[in-house]
């Protein structure tokens, strides 16, 4: 997910796989594959690198995972309280 702001000052979380494009008219909008539109403070340039930035992290991660260097996050570190399970190693399939 990446963190946005609406024009209001509030923030919150968007799935970058369900943008279909992001336009500047003059203010910034997200179109989502379901017709749903967001108008947000982010520039089009923010917007493609927040989106390259977690595409890349979600490559980074599963690079550690299949090594077997990838650690959690203590569970309540981000307050969500869930986990991620890493992959076995290539030793262990």
């Amino acid at each position: 997910m990446i963190r946005v702001t609406r024009l209001n000052g509030e923030g919150f979380a968007l799935n970058p796989d369900l943008i279909e494009r992001v336009e500047a008219h003059p203010d910034t909008v997200a179109f989502l594959v379901d017709g749903t539109k967001y108008v947000v403070r982010e520039s089009v340039d923010e917007m493609l690198q927040e989106i390259r930035e977690y595409r890349a992290s979600i490559l980074a991660t599963s690079y550690e995972m299949d090594r077997g260097e990838y650690r959690a996050p203590s569970p309540g570190v981000d307050g969500s309280g869930s986990s991620v399970v890493p992959f076995p190693s290539r030793e262990e399939r």
